[in-house]
């Protein structure tokens, strides 16, 4: 393989690695924000299921791929609200909400899917692009917007008073309270936020990403974004970099099948592809195993108030 033949095949697993994560990045920034107000959402799987298979629906029947990703982040905001309401208003156990919805979302993705499996997907509309060639068009504006959220994201965490009212809720609720701070109105409006994003990123990837519609779509993406919340210590730009490692990672079977690469063509290495397919699983495992140590999750930045019902009036929180 030539000096020439190696750079193109980098700069290809590159974009790839970018389409492939941006979805993750869409979902794991959605979660920082309510894990950043004090509201675990573990539903994500199923936000992420209920907005791919709705936004390839509408897509299916209106042939409008905007309109497609507007009912996705509909639909994962609604499974979102329910989430609010169970674990805010009713003060639920968090964990056990976002299983349940998981369930949910994943039991009617796959019914009300299934006249949709397996139909026609037309050939994306592509664009020349110097050094990658001609690639698609919706993959590489999808691209250009996770670049452009995930800095947006950090900027309104860090550095705006909606963002401070936010992590201050999740820190310290009765002192937010105090203050005038609706703890309530905040959780509910960044849970129902980080729904509609995971919805998002669910229509991503059966309308861009990965056109089509089968059942369990995302493939367990949702826990692994979940992980990453913890792995980016709840920053929206790491949050950023990791998703795009594991988006690298989750691509790296697919892109390796080159014949040319001897050592390492998956290909020519059946059981280096199963390996590699499995690396980013494995790498949530661990992440979560981690993360379910409360000394360390305070080591790496996690909310004070996170997973912690708010009851006006006690001490405490």
């Amino acid at each position: 393989m030539s000096a020439n033949d190696l750079f193109f095949l980098s700069m290809t697993i590159l974009f790839g690695a970018l389409v492939s994560g941006t979805p993750l990045l869409f979902a794991t920034v959605g979660e920082i924000f309510s894990e950043r107000a004090g509201v675990m959402n573990l539903g994500i799987e199923g936000m992420m299921l209920i907005g791919a298979m709705g936004g390839f629906a509408i897509w299916f029947k209106t042939d409008s791929v905007l309109l497609g990703l507007l009912v996705g982040m509909l639909f994962g905001g609604l499974l979102a609200l329910l989430h609010a309401f169970i674990t805010v208003t009713l003060r639920a156990d968090q964990v056990v909400s976002g299983l349940a919805v998981t369930l949910l979302g994943g039991g009617l993705s796959s019914i009300l899917g299934q006249p949709f499996v397996g139909q026609h997907v037309p050939a994306p509309f592509t664009i020349p692009v110097p050094v990658l060639g001609n690639i698609s068009a919706q993959q590489f504006v999808l691209v250009i917007i996770g670049l452009v959220f995930a800095p947006l994201a950090w900027f309104y965490v860090n550095r705006t008073r909606p963002g401070l009212n936010m992590r201050s809720v999740g820190e310290h609720p009765s002192a937010a309270d105090s203050l005038g701070i609706n703890i309530y109105r905040i959780r509910y409006s960044y849970v129902i936020f980080g729904g509609a994003m995971s919805g998002f990123a669910g229509a991503t990837m059966s309308l861009i990403t990965d056109p089509g519609w089968v059942d369990g779509k995302t493939s367990g993406l949702g826990w692994i974004a979940v992980a990453l919340v913890i792995f980016a210590s709840w920053d929206p730009m790491r949050g950023m970099w990791v998703s795009y490692f594991f988006g690298l990672l989750r691509r790296l079977p697919l892109d390796l099948q080159n014949p040319a690469l001897p050592l390492i063509s998956t290909a020519n290495n059946p059981q280096l592809g199963r390996l590699m397919d499995m690396l980013p699983y494995l790498a949530t495992i661990f992440i979560l195993i981690l993360g379910s140590r409360d000394s360390i999750r305070k080591r790496l930045g996690a909310p004070t108030a996170l997973g912690t019902p708010y009851i006006r009036g006690e001490r405490g929180l």
